[in-house]
């Protein structure tokens, strides 16, 4: 199986990315990709700053995809994550998952977001719209985004029951 874990700064093509994990392999009948977007929050965020944990964040997402290989025929897999500043509208992760059948090509991407979401070090700051007014008195603070419930519930249907 290839695998291709990135973080970087720089966006990414996500029809590159496909090109690139096809390119060659005739038993592919399936490449699904999520593409996680910055949002602007109504209006109320100018940008995200993503920071990352070193070397452990990559290792940590090669475990989530040894344990999406464990469950699911794959033939390739890529996960890019940017971090550093992002404007909304702009990339922030991709997930591209090949299989013979789409059905395991689909729920090893969902597979794989859930666990990059909840167990993957990385840590968001959101950078307010309203944080760069000439009244610093009624500005907004930059803020660090907790971990969301929702997210943990996902992760839970991944479980093996016995």
């Amino acid at each position: 199986m290839i695998v291709k874990v990135r973080i970087q700064t720089e966006d990414f093509d996500v029809n590159e990315e496909c090109a690139r994990l096809a390119d060659g392999k005739n038993n592919i009948g399936a490449i699904v990709t999520f593409t996680g977007l910055c949002r602007d929050e109504e209006g109320r965020l100018s940008a995200l700053e993503l920071e990352h944990y070193p070397g452990m964040a990559e290792a940590k997402i090669l475990e989530i995809v040894e344990q999406a290989e464990s469950r699911w025929p794959l033939q390739g897999v890529t996960v890019i994550h940017r971090v550093g500043r992002i404007k909304p509208g702009a990339n922030i992760v991709l997930v591209v998952t090949a299989s013979s059948h789409r059905r395991a090509a689909f729920e090893a991407a969902e597979f794989l977001m859930d666990f990059l979401k909840t167990s993957a070090p990385f840590w968001k700051k959101e950078h307010p719209a309203d944080a760069g007014l000439a009244d610093a008195n009624t500005a907004t603070e930059t803020r660090w985004v907790s971990a969301q419930d929702a997210d943990d519930e996902a992760t839970k249907r991944w479980q093996v029951k016995e």
